[in-house]
């Protein structure tokens, strides 16, 4: 690794850091600039998600006020995270690497829609709260929603945080920041899940090194997510993870 592409590759994990604890979508900036600088996919895809492990655990952390009392909430939606995130991690593995090629930009093109129809989420779920309305906790639904976005987890994940805020908000009795807390938890057990599937399955296809750049760089930045995320303007943030997002289907598809 030269050390441009080191400098890079740690940046984009602050980036990634910071986004996935106010956001949820960080993927979309470090997956991009792992293809950027050449590596495969499928490869870039597992680098990415070991090196995310350590930013998603700095946020947990920086949020764990906003998560006191939500014990019981989290015993419900963590297994069904686990597994989702198990069998996503594992279609990554047995299905050909031609199809993630193929899947990848569409899954891309479907993060960058939930991050641009985020505030709509997030509207929705502040409005029917200042009405004073208090939504039913499904208790087979939400856990199976939950799910279905540990298997998005598992397989890929970029703006898997987006479809969780706008679930557990429309679905929960709790206030946002609440949710973003929850969905930091689920966030990072679907990341860990597929890490370690990776780790134990076919290790030595990880790019150890960049994992370590990248992981020291998400580190730093779910610290930065916890304390001042919330002041960055968020359809800036928008526009740059879209902006990336584009470029890396572009790539992908014509490069």
């Amino acid at each position: 690794m030269s050390l441009f592409e080191v400098v890079c590759i740690l940046l984009a994990g602050v980036a990634a850091g910071t986004i996935n604890t106010v956001v949820g979508a960080g993927s979309l900036v470090t997956f991009p600039t792992l293809l950027l600088f050449g590596y495969p996919p499928v490869v870039a895809n597992m680098t990415n998600a070991v090196g995310l492990v350590a930013g998603g655990a700095s946020g947990v952390h920086g949020y764990r006020r906003e998560l006191a009392g939500e014990a019981p909430t989290l015993r419900r939606l963590v297994p069904a995270t686990l597994v989702g995130a198990l069998a996503g991690a594992l279609l990554l593995l047995v299905l050909p690497a031609e199809v993630f090629e193929v899947v990848v930009p569409l899954l891309i093109g479907l993060g960058v829609v939930l991050v641009l129809l985020g505030p709509r989420f997030k509207a929705r779920a502040a409005r029917r709260r200042a009405a004073g309305a208090t939504p039913r906790t499904h208790r087979v639904a939400l856990p199976l929603l939950v799910g279905l976005t540990g298997v998005y987890g598992g397989y890929f994940g970029a703006a898997q945080g987006v479809l969780l805020v706008g679930i557990l908000g429309a679905m929960l009795p709790a206030p946002l920041q609440t949710v973003n807390g929850i969905k930091n938890v689920l966030g990072l057990v679907a990341n860990a899940t597929s890490a370690l599937v990776f780790v134990v399955v076919v290790g030595s296809d990880i790019a150890w090194w960049t994992a370590l750049v990248l992981g020291t760089g998400a580190l730093l930045g779910g610290v930065l997510g916890a304390r001042i995320g919330r002041r960055l303007p968020p359809p800036l943030l928008r526009a740059v993870i879209a902006t990336i997002g584009v470029v890396a289907i572009v790539r992908m598809l014509f490069g």
